[in-house]
C-alpha cells in the first residue's frame, strides 16, 4: 500500500511549483531582461540599436537576426510590446514549453530572414513585434493542426480579443516594419503546422499523452 503524504508547501510555493507558476516566472524573467537591455542601450547612447537588422547588408546579418527582437527604440516601444509578450508567452509556455520554445526559434528565424530580404533600404529594424505576431499566429491556428479542444478554444479566444492586430502585416504606419509583422506571422503559421501535426501524431493511438510542463 502506498501512503501519499500531505503537501506541506505554502500556497505560494505550490503556485510557483505548478506549470502555470513556472510559465509565469519564465516569461516575466524574459520581459525583465528586455527592460534591462534597454537600460544598457540608453546608458550607451542607443548604440545597441545599430545591432538590429540592416536589410540586405551581409556584414552583420546573423547578428542582426539574432539580436533585433531584443532591442527596442525607446521605453514607449518596449512598453507596447511588454504586455503582449507576457500574455502570449504565458499562454504558449503553459501548453508545453519545449514545443513553444521550438516554435519561437522558427518564428525568430523566419521573421529575421524575411525582414533582412524584404525590409526597407537604409533602415535598421529592431523590436519584438515580429516575434509577437508569430506567437499570436501560432497560438491562434495551432488547434487546426493539433485538433485538441483546448488549443482550439485558446485560438478562437485570441482571435476574438486580439485578431485585429493581424492587420499589422499590411503596410501602414510610417516607421513600423510591417515586414517584421508579416514574416513573424508566416513563421507562426509554419511553426503551428510543423509542431501541431507532430503533437497530434504523438497523442494518437498507442502513444502516451504529452503533458505540457515548463521543463519539457
Amino acid at each position: 500500500m502506498t501512503v501519499h503524504g500531505n503537501d506541506e508547501r505554502s500556497p505560494v510555493g505550490r503556485a510557483v511549483g505548478s506549470t502555470a507558476g513556472r510559465s509565469a516566472i519564465v516569461v516575466a524573467v524574459f520581459v525583465v531582461a528586455l527592460w534591462g537591455i534597454e537600460v544598457v542601450d540608453v546608458v550607451a547612447g542607443n548604440a545597441l540599436d545599430q545591432w538590429g537588422i540592416h536589410p540586405r547588408d551581409g556584414a552583420d546579418a546573423v547578428r542582426g537576426i539574432a539580436l533585433a527582437p531584443l532591442l527596442h527604440g525607446g521605453w514607449e516601444h518596449l512598453a507596447a510590446n511588454s504586455v503582449p509578450a507576457l500574455i502570449l508567452g504565458f499562454l504558449g509556455l503553459i501548453a508545453g514549453a519545449g514545443r513553444f520554445l521550438l516554435a519561437t526559434a522558427i518564428i525568430w528565424l523566419v521573421s529575421g530572414v524575411g525582414v533582412w530580404v524584404t525590409g526597407g533600404s537604409n533602415t535598421v529594424v529592431i523590436g519584438l513585434s515580429g516575434v509577437l505576431f508569430g506567437w499570436m499566429t501560432y497560438l491562434a491556428v495551432r488547434g487546426l493542426f493539433t485538433r485538441k479542444p483546448l488549443d482550439i478554444i485558446v485560438g478562437v479566444t485570441l482571435m476574438v480579443l486580439y485578431g485585429g492586430m493581424l492587420w499589422g502585416v499590411l503596410p501602414g504606419q510610417p516607421g513600423v516594419s510591417w515586414q517584421a509583422h508579416l514574416w513573424g506571422a508566416v513563421g507562426g503559421l509554419i511553426a503551428a503546422a510543423l509542431l501541431g501535426r507532430r503533437a497530434r501524431g504523438k497523442s494518437g493511438p498507442g502513444n502516451s499523452r504529452e503533458v505540457g510542463a515548463i521543463a519539457s
